[in-house]
């Protein structure tokens, strides 16, 4: 999906998902929202629309790495890290589905309350236990089992 943010152009200056997610001010998000003309709106939400059928395969599939790493494992504080952390994928997929219901509400109306900061909480959240579930797993999955 990153060739459509070749696309994602408001009054002269390139914006980013990652920076409307992350590193973007409240008031730089409702500057861009505010500002983006029927194209590029267009694109971002076709980007959102398809980053969701992107999620149903990402978080599933962290957990089933978690789950195979799982299974390499004699230490049973592994083997529960492990699970924990293909459980915990259901939560960065659900706080991935909040992020972008914020993002499809204030492409519609670029009024951005108090809950900016429970948006990035939200959105930190997953990555965190996103990247955390791929760095764990990843490692231990190239063990052998005994």
């Amino acid at each position: 999906m990153k060739w459509m943010e070749s696309d994602f152009w408001q009054h002269g200056e390139k914006f980013t998902i990652i920076g409307l997610e992350i590193s973007y001010t409240k008031e730089k998000v409702i500057a861009i929202l505010s500002g983006l003309d029927d194209h590029v709106r267009t694109i971002l939400r076709y980007h959102l629309t398809f980053d969701f059928a992107f999620m149903a395969g990402v978080y599933p599939g962290i957990a089933a790495l978690c789950m195979m790493a799982r299974e390499k494992q004699d230490k049973l504080s592994l083997r529960k890290l492990l699970f924990i952390m293909a459980s915990l994928q259901t939560i960065a997929w659900g706080c991935d589905v909040y992020e972008n219901a914020c993002i499809f509400k204030w492409i519609n109306n670029p009024v951005i309350g108090d809950d900016f900061g429970l948006y990035h909480i939200i959105v930190a959240a997953k990555w965190i236990i996103a990247l955390t579930g791929v760095l764990i797993a990843i490692p231990l999955s190239f063990k052998r089992k005994k």
